[in-house]
């Protein structure tokens, strides 16, 4: 028995020091199993199987063909139903079980996370020339410069300007209200704003030169004139980003985003300001991921009427979720093995049940628990991992959870040859079984339907599926694959 425990800790994984804590503390089981040995002789003999692959059941005593050691009987009744396990009181009391109820509390997601200030790239204005001309005077500003609603850029002439201007005074004085009015169209054509139209008409006078101004307050980030400049049509002069919001651009790591949602409340606090902390909210999840650091971009809206918070700044970042309510466990109760999570559940007189579950968000050394479990149930929280070794050694093992579309028996596969079919019976050289971590080897198995067998003959190869029953492995599925080469 100590020596199925030793295997059986390297094969999950567990370190070598405590594969002996394992081995004594079971020893209580071991001793007793062999002071009734003489007793068990006479007892009803289930199956017989390898500690090393529980999961594999034979009819007859013999050597394993799995590993170099003889096959141990399963008696009916050793304790447990098939599906749980009959530990002593003893036994639980020295190896300090501990359990717990399966409960529903209200959790609440946190992450932590550093963000970065940056400009709100929709409050933008882009300042161009209308028209083709020249700039006469640029005003004393320079980029990143803070400047107010319509503060001038830069005076320019546009020679196109001063002909339509005299074209519309003259058209005036003529009384022609549609030659008028094609006058005023060509001056907007030819780029000149509603409000320089309406001067010209109050002032009645033509002025070829217009001063450009800000649209928006906010940082100048761009002024691309000079005094002298030709400017085409079109050309750009100047940007301006608005202030009165910024951007806080936030890397969450990636498995935190799944707790994270548009309009969710933010809590910024920055190191440039301590003792205070703002708040804002989720306005966008951005769609991709940064392969090198393996975060996510969370983009968060953040006031700033007072104009404190300035681009380039970082801040140290707080998404917290709204409570819900979950089925939790501790986090300690969960035994993961790399491919599935298991608990062990206990269930009163000294029964206990390995039962797969499916877990989800992990907060206060609780971890929630979206199938697989009920609350009220309770689970083992401390020394599960000895009770996880004593199920494999007995051949217990989880049924993996079914939709309520799939009704049938889970099947697994493999490939093969035929060697001879005989009395209902496939006697199949095969490959490894993989979902039921089972080597290679010959074999004969039943069939589960006779007309499985029609067509079929020795030599082909075959894939085949099989399913578990109380009598061994039942081929459920076969189809040809072709002659052996």
């Amino acid at each position: 028995m100590t020596l199925q425990i030793k295997r059986l800790a390297l094969l999950i994984g567990l370190p070598m020091f405590i594969t002996s804590t394992v081995a004594a503390s079971l020893s209580v089981v071991a001793s007793s199993t062999h002071a009734q040995s003489a007793e068990q002789t006479e007892k009803e003999v289930l199956y017989w199987y390898d500690p090393m692959y529980p999961q594999q059941r034979f009819d007859a005593p013999g050597p394993s063909p799995f590993m170099d050691m003889d096959l141990v009987p399963r008696y009916a009744d050793e304790g447990g139903d098939g599906a749980s396990m009959l530990i002593d009181p003893t036994v639980i009391q020295n190896l300090g079980m501990r359990v717990t109820p399966v409960t529903r509390e209200s959790i609440s997601q946190t992450v932590e996370a550093v963000g970065t200030l940056g400009y709100d790239e929709r409050d933008v204005a882009i300042v161009q020339a209308r028209s083709a001309g020249f700039v006469e005077k640029v005003y004393d500003l320079a980029p990143d410069d803070v400047i107010p609603e319509n503060a001038p850029l830069a005076d320019l002439f546009f020679p196109q300007w001063s002909a339509a201007q005299e074209e519309y005074l003259a058209l005036r004085g003529m009384g022609e209200p549609q030659l008028l009015a094609a006058a005023r169209q060509r001056l907007r054509i030819a780029g000149m704003p509603p409000e320089h139209i309406a001067a010209l008409e109050r002032s009645g006078k033509a002025s070829p030169s217009w001063t450009i101004t800000s649209p928006i307050g906010g940082v100048l980030r761009s002024l691309d004139v000079r005094e002298g400049m030709t400017l085409p049509a079109g050309a750009s002069l100047a940007r301006i980003n608005g202030l009165e919001k910024v951007w806080l651009d936030v890397a969450v790591p990636e498995a935190q985003v799944r707790n994270l949602k548009v309009g969710q409340k933010v809590e910024a606090k920055l190191p440039a300001y301590p003792g205070e902390s703002l708040e804002g909210i989720i306005e966008a999840i951005l769609p991709q991921a940064n392969l090198d650091s393996r975060t996510v971009r969370v983009r968060v809206v953040l006031p700033n009427s007072n104009q404190l918070l300035r681009p380039g700044m970082t801040a140290d970042v707080t998404l917290s979720r709204d409570e819900d309510e979950a089925l939790v466990v501790p986090t300690e109760a969960l035994i993961r093995t790399g491919r599935r999570t298991l608990v062990m559940v206990a269930e009163g007189e000294g029964k206990f049940r390995p039962v797969e579950v499916r877990v989800g968000r992990e907060t206060d050394f609780k971890t929630e628990v979206l199938s697989g479990l009920e609350e009220g149930q309770r689970v083992v929280a401390s020394g599960q991992f000895l009770l996880d070794s004593e199920a494999s050694l007995r051949g217990l093992t989880t049924e993996p959870e079914q939709s309520p579309e799939d009704t049938g028996p889970a099947l697994h596969e493999a490939e093969g040859t035929i060697l001879s079919i005989e009395d209902g019976m496939v006697n199949l050289s095969h490959g490894p079984f993989k979902t039921l971590n089972m080597p290679g080897m010959t074999m004969a198995f039943p069939i589960a339907d006779p007309v499985l067998l029609e067509g079929l003959k020795e030599g082909e190869r075959v894939q085949v599926g099989v399913s578990e029953s109380d009598e061994g492995l039942v081929i459920e599925r076969i189809e040809q694959l072709g002659d052996q080469p």
